[in-house]
């Protein structure tokens, strides 16, 4: 399995910020699909070519691209730019 990025602390907060929108986001399958666009965006490469454990390629594209035009990653970035370890 590729190596996630979200604590399960992290997500926590992440999730809470994703109710807020007044959707339902509470499965384990939408953090995996998270995670997956993470691993995309830090390695570069393409959707078709993302591990299955994130899901499949395709509904990881779809919500990267829902989530993008309804402004909820760009809430979760800031989230998690807020809480970058320092040092």
């Amino acid at each position: 399995m590729p190596k996630t990025m979200l604590t399960d602390i992290r997500w926590e907060l992440l999730l809470q910020l994703m109710k807020s929108t007044g959707r339902i986001y509470d499965t384990t399958e939408h953090r995996m699909t998270f995670e997956g666009i993470l691993y995309r965006m830090r390695t570069g490469v393409p959707w078709r070519d993302l591990p299955s454990e994130f899901g499949e390629w395709s509904t990881v594209y779809r919500r990267f691209d829902l989530w993008s035009k309804k402004g909820i990653l760009n809430m979760l970035f800031r989230c998690l730019s807020s809480m970058a370890d320092i040092r």
